[in-house]
């Protein structure tokens, strides 16, 4: 487990491959943004940007999420603090998706000693390395106890 002075600007984590399929596209959408360019097949064809099923945005995000715990294991957890991100291509069925984080900047507290702010920047790539999500984040991360 990582704590904030084992971290250094310019560190890189990469995550395992992520298999996205259709019945977990379908599934997520159901339950989280039932809109028919994530739901149906056929009418999805039609449409003008998508033109075919695509995973919401916050689907592809969830599974960022799974794989920056997996390969940016931070001893106390990954606690958002701020987060901009963009869905510059879809994320289709069958896609395999994995993660590239890299540290840009660490903030050491000034009024808590305990802490400090980590921002890194993350792209989730498919397995033709399209970027289906940038992000930039501020995360709060511990020092080691004493």
């Amino acid at each position: 487990m990582l704590y904030l002075e084992d971290l250094n600007i310019g560190d890189k984590f990469i995550s395992r491959d992520y298999l996205v399929t259709l019945d977990e596209i379908k599934e997520f959408a159901c339950k989280y943004d039932p809109q028919v360019f994530h739901l149906d097949e056929e009418r999805a064809k039609d449409h003008p940007i998508f033109q075919g099923i695509a995973a919401s945005g916050w689907h592809t995000s969830s599974i960022v999420m799974r794989l920056w715990t997996e390969c940016f294991p931070l001893a106390d957890g990954l606690i958002g603090s701020e987060v901009n991100m963009r869905w510059p291509r879809p994320t289709r069925p069958n896609d395999i998706l994995h993660v590239e984080v890299e540290i840009t900047d660490i903030i050491p507290s000034q009024s808590k000693p305990d802490r400090g702010i980590v921002i890194y920047n993350t792209q989730a790539l498919n397995q033709h390395d399209d970027v289906l999500l940038n992000s930039s984040t501020k995360i709060l991360v511990f020092r080691k106890p004493k």
